[in-house]
């Protein structure tokens, strides 16, 4: 998989790249990375990357001529040119919004994609991430100052995309957060392959390929809930002691324990995940346990604490 990054601070990313698991996929060839100077491909003595927007307002917006240019170099051609029709890109689109956490093994198709990071895009998720895997190619557009002109966006970008609901100063941490997100998804770049399947916004278990002897699949079903908390060595630390249940040796309890913390977490930090989470009967009933009542009443379907067994 190769990485091509657009942007006026080529230097922000020296660091990034000799650290942590982009580090280790680069150096073993996994992945390859090139980053572009968009100055490079201005044609004044000032090196003119941006300019003031029509219709007035604050700010800089960078200019159209300078972005084609830099796309072009990498042999990028406008949308139509490479046949991304408009419904191919919003299949995609319903692919990745539909996925609840996971995505179609059929659903990637290789090529190349371009990204324009942008406030204004749409949510990046675990869910873009494993979208984006089966790709040969991804080329990230980093904004800056007030953003792009809009017909570069127009022709030459198949995705606008946000990493959250703030706003940076430019599109550079972006675009690192969402080449380590693909990165550590390439088979062999962990090294342990479950590392990225039992975590936060985890595949659901029928999506699973990995599993060791003798560990419990504590994300049984998780469908894109929050990893459970986690704890190791000492058994003790300033007062506080691991939960016993980790220590007898039960898997069986152990999983129910992971499984119970992972539903608790999520309700208390993000229960939005859970209207479209994998969640099973006895899932259901864990979180009525645990005060869940979506819109102030409990939905159909759902068990209520009379009917709990065991």
């Amino acid at each position: 998989m190769r990485f091509e990054i657009i942007t006026i601070f080529p230097e922000f990313f020296s660091g990034f790249f000799e650290h942590g698991v982009v580090r280790r996929a680069l150096k073993d060839g996994l992945v390859s990375v090139e980053v572009r100077d968009l100055r490079e491909f201005t044609h004044d003595r000032h090196r003119t990357v941006d300019d003031r927007p029509f219709g007035g307002g604050e700010g800089m917006v960078l200019k159209p001529e300078p972005l084609a240019e830099a796309l072009e170099s990498l042999g990028i051609a406008a949308k139509a040119e490479r046949g991304l029709s408009s419904l191919t890109l919003a299949l995609e689109k319903n692919r990745e919004e539909g996925a609840s956490g996971s995505v179609d093994k059929d659903a990637g198709q290789t090529g190349t994609r371009v990204i324009l990071l942008s406030a204004q895009g749409r949510r990046f998720t675990q869910a873009t991430a494993r979208e984006l895997l089966p790709l040969e190619r991804v080329v990230l557009v980093c904004g800056r100052y007030e953003g792009v002109d809009e017909r570069v966006n127009s022709l030459y970008c198949d995705r606008e995309v946000s990493i959250g609901d703030y706003v940076l100063s430019g599109g550079e941490l972006a675009a690192a957060v969402v080449m380590d997100a693909v990165t550590r998804l390439v088979p062999g770049v962990l090294g342990n392959e479950a590392s990225s399947e039992f975590e936060s916004f985890g595949v659901k278990d029928t999506e699973i390929s990995a599993d060791e002897t003798g560990v419990p699949r504590s994300q049984h079903g998780s469908g894109g809930l929050l990893d459970y908390p986690h704890f190791t060595r000492p058994a003790e630390f300033k007062g506080l002691a691991a939960p016993e249940v980790l220590l007898n040796g039960d898997h069986q309890q152990i999983r129910r324990w992971r499984r119970e913390q992972q539903l608790r977490k999520t309700l208390e930090n993000r229960p939005d995940l859970l209207e479209h989470a994998q969640l099973s009967d006895e899932d259901r009933r864990m979180l009525v346990d645990l005060g869940w009542r979506p819109g102030g009443r409990q939905p159909a379907g759902w068990p209520s604490r009379g009917r709990r067994q065991g």
